[in-house]
């Protein structure tokens, strides 16, 4: 266990006020004491200083402008085109490298041409954008016209934490200037929050307003846990309730732009599933309700070469707990490809370990405009055949079969009856649609049915 700066300002504290001293033989034992809650004022009184010292130099204020192309009904009936108008963002950031490199959320530089960072002493610099991922919502910028090294924060995702840690967020809520609040870890792996399918986040109280997006999670050593990221609010301002990413995502995303890479690579095993409700916990003879019950193993992905089978229950990936979709997402994608990891499952009664090798998502996540349907009532009709890789980069589930439509031929059949691009063709006449070659089997009067915006929608064909 790591020795927290707090806990050291808290035992000289104690000691001056005449409280004894560990001898050096206790010194060890000292170190290693549990966590202990307040016991009396004095450890009230305790200061977050220290901490604050170590970590407040590294956390900056990003200042983002941007223009955007819109549309003015008005000024277009006298013969004016799209106007542009400059749009800005303020938020926060922090220096996870001493040479410049900078951690925010994606939603703080989103669309922004002209990037400024400022530090915690007033120093300026202009930032590029290496890469911006919008589904862990992480960007990494690099600080240009650097003139010398930088303080940085250490990036902690060694997972120590514990429900009722103390921590720290730091950033720049409302513009007014770097902030410090404090607060506790009030809940670990948050994964129905509706930010992200792939998130588990850090839940804590510490207050976090709008400007505070990319600020700094910080434990009892200063380093960084998490990067606050949203909040639950009903008046947009801080209720208690504010969630950050996890240390651990976030050291793979700048792993990866570090690398050079423009995206992060998504990552899997090849098994979905459901999180075990309370019935099902009772005729599997759980103590309670855990873990993700495998509905369906991808054929030939990591999953199925490790021995995965539908029905089984996976409860944990290399130790950490899985109880749903979205905290299995997380813990593959902290991961870097061909990663070993140790999955526990529960089967027949009995857990075993069985050992999987993590894996980029099979197929091509752009492949192009596709191929036109030459014959049929679907022909003009043009599509690509889904694919795991570019299911998940639209957004979908990477088990779904269909055909993506990528383009409509004027006056085609497909385009008379409303066929749009990226509707997503699943079945024709009740059969399953794999391929593009699929479609021209389809006939007038055909069933066609199709998915638009998350909503299956069934029509037959004039």
């Amino acid at each position: 266990m790591k020795t927290s700066r707090l806990a050291l300002a808290a035992a000289v504290m104690l000691s001056a006020c005449g409280q004894p001293q560990p001898s050096k033989a206790q010194e060890g034992v000292f170190a290693e004491q549990p966590r202990v809650a307040p016991r009396d004022a004095g450890s009230l009184k305790t200061s977050f200083a220290p901490v604050v010292r170590e970590a407040a130099p590294a956390v900056v204020n990003i200042s983002a402008r941007g223009v955007q192309q819109v549309r003015d009904p008005f000024f277009e009936l006298f013969g004016g085109g799209p106007q542009s108008r400059v749009t800005g963002s303020i938020g926060s950031g922090v220096i996870v490298r001493a040479d410049g490199i900078v951690v925010t959320n994606n939603h703080v530089i989103q669309n922004m041409q002209q990037i400024r960072v400022t530090l915690n002493d007033r120093r300026e610099y202009p930032a590029k954008v290496l890469l911006a991922d919008e589904r862990s919502d992480i960007a990494v910028l690099q600080l240009e016209n650097l003139d010398g090294a930088l303080p940085a924060l250490r990036i902690d995702d060694q997972e120590q934490q514990e429900v009722g840690d103390l921590v720290l967020a730091i950033g720049n809520p409302f513009g007014v200037g770097q902030t410090v609040t404090n607060g506790i870890i009030s809940a670990l792996n948050r994964t129905e929050t509706g930010i992200s399918d792939s998130g588990s986040f850090i839940q804590t109280d510490a207050p976090i307003n709008p400007g505070n997006s990319g600020g700094a999670l910080v434990d009892m050593d200063g380093d960084l846990i998490g990067i606050n990221t949203a909040i639950f609010s009903r008046t947009g301002s801080s209720s208690g309730v504010g969630f950050a990413v996890p240390a651990a995502m976030v050291r793979r995303v700048v792993e990866s732009a570090v690398g050079g890479a423009k995206s992060v690579e998504r990552l899997w095993l090849g098994v979905k599933g459901d999180a075990v409700s309370a019935d099902i916990a009772r005729s599997l003879g759980l103590e309670r309700p855990r873990g993700l019950m495998v509905t369906d193993v991808y054929a030939g992905g990591p999953a199925a070469r490790a021995g995965i089978e539908q029905g089984d229950v996976i409860t944990a990936i290399d130790g950490a707990e899985v109880n749903d979709q979205g905290g299995l997402n997380f813990r593959v994608g902290t991961k870097a490809p061909n990663d070993a990891v140790a999955l526990t499952v529960l089967r027949d009664g009995r857990t075993r370990t069985l050992n999987a090798r993590v894996s980029t998502l099979p197929g091509d996540a752009d492949p192009g405009q596709g191929t036109v349907v030459g014959q049929g009532a679907l022909a003009g009709l043009q599509g690509v055949a889904l694919n795991p890789a570019l299911a998940d980069r639209l957004g979908g589930d990477p088990f779904t079969n269909g055909v993506v439509v990528t383009g409509l031929q004027r006056n085609s059949i497909p385009a008379r009856i409303g066929l749009r691009p990226n509707d997503l063709v699943v079945q024709v006449d009740g059969r399953a649609v794999t391929s593009v070659a699929a479609l021209g089997r389809a006939q007038r009067g055909s069933e066609l049915v199709i998915v638009r915006g998350g909503n299956r929608l069934t029509g037959r064909l004039p």
